[in-house]
């Protein structure tokens, strides 16, 4: 089990690295062949679904609402 400071730590790195990788498609998409109208709908999926890791992650790392220790 990871402690909580671990758990913050790599729940961060991950989240941005997620973000980077994914605002840096959105761009590359808007400002390509698309343009910025065809390049619209990605970006408000891209909102959505960083709006949900970044919830993710303050409740799985900062609250710690995440899977607990369970006897199997």
């Amino acid at each position: 089990m990871l402690g909580h400071k671990t758990k913050i730590i790599a729940g961060l790195i991950g989240t941005l690295m997620v973000s980077i990788f994914v605002i840096g498609l959105a761009h590359s998409i808007s400002t390509g062949f698309a343009g910025f109208w065809g390049g619209l709908p990605f970006w408000v999926i891209v909102i959505f679904v960083l709006a949900m890791a970044v919830y993710d992650f303050y409740e799985e790392c900062v609250l710690g609402k995440g899977c607990q220790d369970s006897d199997e």
